[in-house]
């Protein structure tokens, strides 16, 4: 299940990216589940990594990689298996993938950055994978973004990706073209599960870290499907630089690409969101009027993140108790509840510390089971303000889950 349509749509070539995905079998057989990305020589990356304590092989090897320089030549990405809480043994088994891609390429190995996806706790089947990677090599085109979509999938019931052209001062322009795949374990604390974007554009690499973590911030590091950070989340973008168009991050034209860049990175979110374990509708919590953005954040996380919240939205229940339950168990200690306003879209549900005289049942039942939802909060505090979205919590996220290894 789904909420809305499943429209990709095109996405465009970016001169200066190949990419090609295969079936290696790693853990499912005639399924793509290897992708590889080939980076023109001079592209540099940059890269916002989970914080959770067990990271994941590929992301500790791949941090290692981007410290020793920015310039990348090659992605490698696996599904079926994420090399995670592998120990050591994780560590080589990247590592391994990482030289194979290189030796076929003729480069260094830390111009190869890793990265995996899957079950935790099982050993990687590197020998699949160094298997295959001649035969991904084979595959690079141009023009292979949407089978790279596919070929990044695990539990996600439809790809993700999203292009535009980002027209530049002068009549100039650069592409830029991303995709990610995810559904569950998705609390980012930092991007997505996994998550690829390219740009044609001339990026000082400096500037391009800081607008990739700015458009982090406000897109995957504000959805949540079920509360659990991955060890394994990576967000990545290169700059091949082929279209000759520099961007000046202190002008118009960063101005123009950051905002580019923030909406790629928002529509491969809530991409990620509709498309969660077992959802049937999208929920966007919006709080506003809170003293600072870490207080509208807690906040909007208490609600979006409450098994009870989330299964009513499923039976689109307007039971806004658990709202204002969610809401009243964030520590504020000064907060004045008399402050407070709670919406179901544009219907006031609690203000004055209870149930709103303008409050009518038949029309919240109405807005509940609309396929996207809006709760607002509103605290009264201040001026600040954030936006998270989750989903429903149905009876196929369990089973999705309950069955995953089996």
């Amino acid at each position: 299940m789904a909420v809305g349509e499943n429209s990709l749509g095109r996405l465009r070539p970016v001169p200066g990216v190949r990419l090609g995905a295969v079936a290696a079998g790693i853990r499912k057989p005639n399924q793509p589940d290897l992708v590889l990305f080939e980076l023109a020589e001079g592209a540099h990356c940059s890269a916002v990594l989970t914080r959770n304590r067990f990271r994941a092989a590929p992301v500790l090897l791949t941090e290692q990689h981007l410290a020793a320089s920015c310039y990348s030549r090659y992605w490698l990405v696996n599904t079926g298996y994420a090399n995670a809480g592998t120990g050591a043994q994780g560590l080589d088994d990247a590592l391994s993938c990482a030289r194979r891609v290189a030796e076929q390429a003729h480069c260094a190995v830390p111009e190869v950055l890793v990265f995996s996806t899957g079950v935790i706790g099982e050993p990687l089947p590197v020998d699949r994978i160094v298997r295959a990677i001649p035969n991904v090599f084979a595959e690079l085109t141009e023009d292979a973004w949407e089978g790279a979509a596919y070929g990044i999938m695990t539990t996600d019931t439809r790809p993700k990706g999203t292009s535009s052209v980002i027209s530049i001062a002068g009549g100039q322009s650069v592409t830029l073209t991303g995709i990610a795949k995810g559904a569950g374990m998705i609390r980012p604390d930092m991007a997505t599960m996994l998550a690829f974007l390219a740009t044609d554009a001339e990026l000082d690499p400096i500037w391009a870290r800081q607008a990739l973590r700015a458009a982090v911030e406000v897109s995957f590091n504000r959805i949540t499907v079920d509360g659990d950070t991955s060890t394994n989340d990576a967000c990545v973008l290169a700059a091949t630089g082929r279209s000759g168009v520099r961007i000046d991050g202190a002008g118009e034209s960063g101005r123009r690409f950051l905002m580019a860049l923030t909406e790629a990175c928002r529509s491969l979110a809530l991409a990620i969101v509709r498309d969660g374990e077992g959802a049937t509708r999208l929920v966007h919590v919006a709080v506003a009027e809170a003293a600072d953005a870490a207080e509208a954040a807690r906040v909007a996380y208490a609600i979006a993140e409450s098994p009870l919240v989330k299964t009513a939205v499923f039976a689109g229940d307007p039971n806004w108790g658990r709202i204002l339950a969610a809401v009243g168990r964030v520590d504020i200690a000064d907060i004045e509840l008399d402050r407070v306003r709670i919406f179901l879209d544009d219907l006031c549900v609690v203000e004055n510390g209870a149930r709103s005289e303008s409050y009518q049942e038949s029309v919240a039942v109405e807005r509940m089971n609309a396929a996207e939802i809006e709760i607002r909060v509103v605290l009264g505090r201040g001026d600040a303000a954030t936006s998270v979205w989750t989903c429903d919590l149905s009876y196929d996220y369990i089973t999705i889950n309950a069955d995953y290894r089996t």
